[in-house]
């Protein structure tokens, strides 16, 4: 962490200085606002997080709760959203508090005497395989309660309204505030009074039966399927030997699910209560969790569970459904969006693949920083439209994936011919539950692949995955990726190639009036604002004479005009570092530019001299 750049710090430094609407910041909702957030969920608050990075955009979220969630009922976080926590400065905290999934077991019907249960796989989790970041559980309150704090002490101060429900809106271009946005206070002395608040965007984060949703006229496509499970959390005591590990158990009564919660006590299971007939209507949903629970004790056989405290319960039928558009423009109507939908107003689906809060926090991440380059004219309009086009897929993508996993989880004793099956699935698929497969299509923010070569490890349109280097101020080894934090700029990592001429020459480019990286930063802003730039050297760190280091790795910033020491780093080894960054990216001894997008995907590889290149891609994504 950074700071005292703008003067001497001596409070909590997560504190950043309140800056533009985060002063004096009304309580009321006022008339106008920039941006209207409906819904706190785990979507909404981390985009009320990055909008508090955007402090001149006045940005409002209103949620109908009289106040935070005491419980939420999601609870899995797959290693990218951790890596999404590292960016909002919580992840080691939301670490220390959660559980770490490091294995999990699998069980199936004994051979020998098929009614009991025993185990028939152990697996290591996926997590730590394929990320620095675990995987964990821990409950959505808690991640709602860290993005709150992100937002709250970010220079916008952005807190919920809480006590307001959404009621509708219409849209009127001709207007500078063309959304009107009808409200109602359902708490306290205000209960029953409603308004209309102005705005120029809305997002609709605001759950399954999302009002926005409908006052744009979009549906979720999709419906359904014939099978109820019952969830519990609960404190039990138990002979089961793998009630603190994750497992997947299979039985001739059924199935379930057993995933061990956070503080060392608490587990969640989800119980199969089996095939729902079509005469049904719902009436599954009123389960009693006196039968949940006896569903559990018949699948353990011969293992049983004495429940001595239920902490939340609910019955629900796996659906799998995605909207049928993101946004409130249909293609060629010559409109820019004005309406989002994000999360499971988009997007529903099982909650066995612990998906569901992972993708919605993905669909803030990838809007946030669009809408406050939109607001703050950094870029046009028309890069709101990417949202729904990027993101559309991956939900799409997820739904299939759940169905799958799903379909797998349910099946009968009988339908399964290699008792491995499940397991091996679940290895197999790591990369897309984990987070990492997403991979964006070519746009006017995501380049096109023809450089690859040069850096095979930053795919294009895929997340910028970290490794260790060691920085050459201090000789410390630090994860190259965990440096770049969720404010809104876009990172761009120059390799210098063997002998640094070639990086002498682009960043001398870089530094000059003709770069992109100095007509796109505002005058008068920080020469970092829009653009961190950083050097990775192949050598040791102490092979690197730091202040002969081009200027535009040395930028001198803040009131105080100090130079910022931690924009240089070198891949040789060192005491603590035995990883080379170009060996493990497979990056070119000629070196490379890598461009990353604020929310953390790769945008383009260029070779160090491919100027042009670079100031043509960086124009599309930003003149307006």
């Amino acid at each position: 962490m950074q700071f005292h750049h703008h003067g001497y710090v001596s409070g909590d430094p997560r504190v950043q200085d309140a800056a533009g609407t985060g002063i004096e910041r009304p309580d009321d909702l006022p008339d106008e606002t920039d941006v209207l957030i409906v819904g706190s969920g785990p979507a909404g608050m981390l985009l009320a997080a990055q909008m508090a990075q955007f402090p001149t955009v006045s940005t409002r979220i209103i949620e109908r709760r009289g106040g935070r969630l005491p419980l939420g009922q999601a609870d899995g976080i797959q290693p990218r959203s951790v890596e999404t926590f590292q960016a909002f400065g919580f992840a080691g905290r939301i670490i220390a508090e959660a559980y770490n999934i490091g294995y999990m077991n699998f069980w199936g019907p004994d051979p020998e005497n098929p009614s009991r249960i025993h185990r028939t796989n152990r697996t290591e989790d996926y997590g730590l395989k394929i990320s620095e970041f675990p995987h964990l559980i821990v409950n959505q309150a808690r991640v709602l309660d860290y993005f709150a704090e992100a937002a709250a002490l970010g220079p916008g101060r952005i807190r919920p309204d809480y006590g307001v429900e959404f009621r509708g809106l219409s849209r009127d271009d001709a207007d500078a505030y063309p959304l009107a946005v009808r409200v109602r206070h359902v708490e306290g002395d205000r209960a029953g009074e409603e308004r209309t608040i102005r705005a120029k965007y809305v997002v609709g984060c605001d759950g399954a039966r999302s009002g926005v949703r409908e006052a744009i006229g979009r549906r979720h496509v999709g419906a359904f399927a014939a099978h109820a499970w019952g969830v519990m959390d609960v404190l039990v005591n138990t002979d089961f030997p793998d009630w603190r590990i994750k497992c997947a158990i299979n039985s001739e009564a059924g199935n379930i699910l057993h995933i061990p919660r956070e503080g060392g006590y608490l587990s969640r299971m989800y119980i199969d209560l089996g095939e729902v007939a079509d005469t049904d209507n719902r009436a599954v949903r009123s389960t009693p969790i006196e039968e949940i629970i006896r569903r559990a004790n018949e699948i353990l056989h011969p293992y049983s569970i004495d429940v001595k405290e239920v902490a939340w319960h609910s019955v629900y039928e796996v659906g799998h459904r995605v909207t049928d558009r993101f946004d409130d423009v249909e293609d060629g109507d010559g409109r820019t969006p004005r309406v989002f939908l994000t999360g499971d107003a988009c997007h529903t689906h099982s909650a066995k693949a612990g998906q569901g809060m992972n993708v919605s926090m993905q669909d803030g991440f990838n809007l946030g920083w669009k809408l406050g380059h939109v607001l703050t004219g950094l870029a046009p309009a028309s890069l709101l439209s990417t949202y729904s086009e990027e993101r559309q897929p991956v939900a799409q993508q997820l739904i299939d994936f759940d169905r799958e996993w799903s379909s797998l989880m349910a099946r009968k004793p009988h339908e399964i011919s290699d008792p491995d099956d499940l397991a091996n699935y679940y290895l197999a698929t790591a990369e897309f539950p984990s987070g990492f497969m997403t991979r964006y299509d070519a746009s006017a923010i995501v380049g096109d692949d023809r450089h690859q070569a040069l850096a095979d490890g930053y795919t294009v349109g895929k997340r910028f995955a970290s490794v260790p280097v060691t920085r050459v101020s201090d000789g410390n080894v630090v994860h190259l990726g965990h440096h770049a934090r969720a404010d809104g700029r876009w990172r761009v990592y120059a390799f210098a190639d063997t002998d640094a001429a070639a990086l002498g020459a682009w960043a001398e480019w870089a530094a000059s009036p003709a770069s992109p990286l100095v007509r796109f930063t505002p005058a008068g802003a920080d020469v970092d604002a829009v653009f961190d730039v950083k050097v990775v050297y192949p050598q040791r760190y102490d092979e690197v004479d730091l202040l002969a280091v081009p200027q535009i790795f040395r930028p001198e910033t803040g009131p105080l005009g100090l130079m910022d020491w931690e924009k240089v780093y070198a891949a040789g080894p060192g005491a603590w570092n035995s990883v080379d960054i170009f060996a493990e990216r497979g990056i070119d001894p000629r070196g490379a530019v890598v461009v990353v997008r604020p929310d953390q995907y790769v945008a383009a590889v260029l070779p160090l001299e491919a100027t042009t290149e670079l100031d043509a891609f960086l124009s599309g994504a930003f003149e307006r």
